[in-house]
């Protein structure tokens, strides 16, 4: 120990990773004041209701419900509360007052992450939220340190475990998707409200925050092309596994160049195929990993816990020590790098690959017509499956025109025109329905 003052700790919330947060604070306080060379003092705990019950047993002279007052004259502050407001203004007050932040708000990064890092760096102080896309997993640091001097090209993610978990269950243990979101709902995986994780809101939030750390530039949740798992089938899961795949929701960011020869990002959520010798295809239940590809340092992978209170608050507790030592060596907090200023590209001009599942007349020159139409949109196919379609009589087994099913899997094509191939089978004569549409991911 160097004999620098203690640093005062002012925690806003305490839930289960407020609680932990505060727990490991208190009770590695030694072993902390080691690492840094100054002791923490955990100043106060800022809750909407001091008697309520906690995960933790903490001391209850501790808790307040004056945020405004315990962030005045906090050294480092984290803010666990969730939500836009009160933490935006909470956070900006506390870094106009020179204090650092630590936050795991993802929802409040991805909205107002460059307003917060400008105000950060305007007094020099630090913005922290490791824990803000895969809890325990340390992505943010590397991504923005450990290989600021490479050039990214993508970064796949597994960045939601509550839909990682229901996919899961259909592909390894054949749940339909109504099972398997009752047995997550059961222990905990999903809220009251499923539809933050269901609908592809949280894991776009994530992709936001990895897209603008990887490539140095601005990328708005809003320019995050966004789909869900509803709709995904147990019949989708089976043609998958039939094909070789497994289907992930997947956070993608990438490096890609458009059509017209602009080089830009592509930031996107959507459920896709991943080929099952693919290191993403083995993250089951609740776990999140994270896929990176760098031109220098080629394929590297972050698996681990992408939720829980202690969990979390490891992510918290190493932001926090970054923080503490700052104070301790001196200097201004490292400014995030949002300077490359990328435009941000539609995911039309992404180039992928598609997998179409397709309900079609059973009779001669059915094949012809498909892939008359893919050619006419410059897409060709890469493998053809062909069954008779449930339910179907069959040509000649009565009244009921027989109908077959088609799996059809696309080579690399830019997105737009594949799109623009789905539709044209919907309205083709021969196409009584297009019955699933996915992208195949993870080609590398």
């Amino acid at each position: 120990m160097n004999g620098y003052r203690d640093l005062r700790v002012a925690l806003l919330g305490c839930g289960s990773v407020g609680a932990q947060t505060a727990r490991l604070i208190l009770e590695h306080g030694d072993e902390l004041a080691a690492r840094i060379g100054a002791r923490l003092t955990l100043a106060g705990i800022a809750v909407r209701d001091v008697d309520a019950k906690r995960d933790v047993e903490l001391p209850r002279e501790l808790f307040t419900t004056d945020a405004e007052r315990l962030v005045q004259g906090a050294d480092i502050v984290i803010e666990l509360m969730g939500g836009i407001e009160p933490a935006r203004t909470l956070i900006l007050e506390a870094l106009q007052g020179g204090a650092d932040v630590v936050t795991a708000n993802k929802a409040l990064i991805a909205a107002h992450g460059r307003e917060l890092s400008d105000a950060a760096e305007q007094v020099g102080a630090q913005l922290s939220y490791e824990a803000a896309v895969a809890a325990a997993i340390p992505i943010l640091r590397p991504l923005r340190e450990s290989l600021a001097g490479d050039h990214i090209t993508s970064v796949l993610g597994i960045v939601n475990g509550s839909t990682n978990y229901i996919l899961d269950r259909m592909d390894r243990f054949g749940d339909s998707a109504e099972d398997a979101m009752r047995v997550a709902s059961e222990l905990g995986y999903l809220e009251a409200d499923p539809t933050l994780d269901i609908e592809g809101y949280d894991a776009a939030q994530k992709a936001t925050i990895l897209a603008s750390i990887a490539f140095h530039t601005e990328v708005p949740v809003v320019a995050v092309h966004r789909e869900g798992i509803a709709n995904i089938t147990s019949a989708q899961i089976e043609a998958a596994k039939n094909a070789g795949y497994v289907i992930k929701l997947l956070a993608i960011a990438e490096r890609i160049t458009s059509s017209d020869g602009v080089d830009g990002v592509s930031a996107r959520v959507y459920p896709a195929l991943i080929r099952r010798d693919h290191p993403l295809a083995a993250v089951y239940g609740g776990k999140n990993a994270v896929f990176v590809e760098a031109e220098a340092a080629g394929e590297l992978m972050f698996y681990g816990a992408g939720a829980g209170g202690a969990e979390t608050a490891s992510a918290v507790l190493g932001d926090l020590v970054s923080a503490a030592r700052r104070h301790v060596i001196g200097g201004p907090g490292i400014p995030g790098s949002l300077h490359a200023e990328l435009p941000i590209l539609p995911v039309g001009e992404v180039n992928t690959a598609y997998q179409i599942m397709l309900e079609v007349r059973d009779q001669p020159g059915v094949l012809a017509a498909i892939a008359g139409i893919l050619a006419d949109h410059g897409v060709s196919a890469a493998s053809v499956e062909q069954t008779v379609a449930e339910g179907s009589e069959g040509s000649d087994g009565g009244d009921a025109e027989g109908r077959a099913a088609l799996v059809i899997g696309t080579h690399t094509a830019r997105e737009a025109d594949l799109a623009a191939t789905v539709d044209a089978l919907r309205a083709s004569d021969q196409v009584h329905a297009v019955t699933s549409v996915l992208r195949l991911e993870g080609r590398a």
